[in-house]
Order: C-alpha cells, then sequence, then structure tokens
C-alpha cells in the first residue's frame, strides 16, 4: 500500500466487539480512544519505515 494511511478504527464494531466480551461499554468508551490514537500512529509508522506489519 504505498502512499496510503491509516485514520482510525471502525469504533461501532470495537464496541460491539467490546460488548460481546462483556465489557461495559462506559469503560469501552472511555479506554478504547487512547488505545486507538496509539494504535493509529504506530501502525502508520511501520508503513512509512516500509516494514511490514504480518
Amino acid at each position: 500500500m504505498s502512499g496510503g494511511a491509516v485514520l482510525g478504527w471502525d469504533m461501532a464494531a470495537a464496541l460491539q466487539l467490546g460488548t460481546a466480551l462483556g465489557l461495559s461499554p462506559l469503560i469501552i468508551a472511555e479506554l478504547l480512544p487512547p488505545i486507538e490514537a496509539m494504535m493509529v500512529r504506530k501502525i502508520n509508522e511501520t508503513m512509512q519505515a516500509g516494514s511490514s506489519l504480518t
């Protein structure tokens, strides 16, 4: 994927997954945004460096 970037996660899917795992939606809504921000930064850094994520 040349020149692309990850912009964010599908938060509706993440909320559904967390709920299916038995987590409180309030806890998910509180904790997920900072986790998402860090993961998006790291994925984009890895892609810019030309490394494979697999």
